[in-house]
């Protein structure tokens, strides 16, 4: 385990444990190295509990993807062939009701959102490993996405389209997160 320290301009001392088990302190600019260290002494039961939920979360993640195999070119067209026949008709129908036109649907195996809506070319890209939800919850991830074609950030407008075009989305959301751990707060 690897902690790294950081002084920035913050007000007090703060820690928190990155993916890979390391932890990173932020600590006030100008404050004694002595401080710092007495700090992370004090909460080293506190560290070693966060290391082990956050491994454990990374362990479920990595077993909640791996059931999606995806490392034969066959394994990949079947993902795709079945990510089209799931995903297009959900865009038809909520584009057509939405008034929102995706100017062209791409498809990758991201693991780190469910889908990515490109502003600017008004394209939109969903992720393979939406074959491992629930049809509802990828429409939940369709309508986000369709959603930022009308508005690009999360703000309270976007959330009323939300509400709008999907009113179960924040419980596909929560079910979504349940099912993959997933700490991120964007699709």
């Amino acid at each position: 385990m690897t902690i790294q320290v950081t002084y920035r301009r913050t007000g007090r001392l703060s820690m928190r444990i990155v993916k890979n088990g390391d932890v990173h302190v932020s600590a006030p600019i100008g404050m004694p190295r002595k401080e710092v260290e007495q700090f992370i002494e004090e909460h080293r039961d506190w560290i070693a509990k966060a290391r082990k939920r956050s491994l454990e979360n990374q362990r479920r993640r990595t077993a909640f993807y791996s059931q999606l195999p995806l490392h034969t070119r066959a394994q990949a067209d079947d993902a795709l062939r079945r990510l089209k026949t799931l995903i297009e008709p959900m865009v038809e129908c909520h584009s057509k009701e939405m008034g929102v036109n995706p100017s062209y649907i791409r498809y990758r195996a991201m693991i780190s959102r469910w889908g990515v809506c490109h502003i600017k070319d008004k394209s939109v890209c969903f992720s393979a490993y939406l074959l491992l939800l629930p049809e509802w919850c990828v429409e939940h991830v369709v309508v986000h996405e369709l959603c930022h074609l009308l508005e690009p950030s999360h703000n309270a407008r976007f959330h009323a389209l939300m509400d709008k075009y999907y009113p179960r989305w924040r419980e596909a959301r929560k079910e979504t997160r349940r099912r993959c751990k997933m700490e991120d707060d964007d699709e």
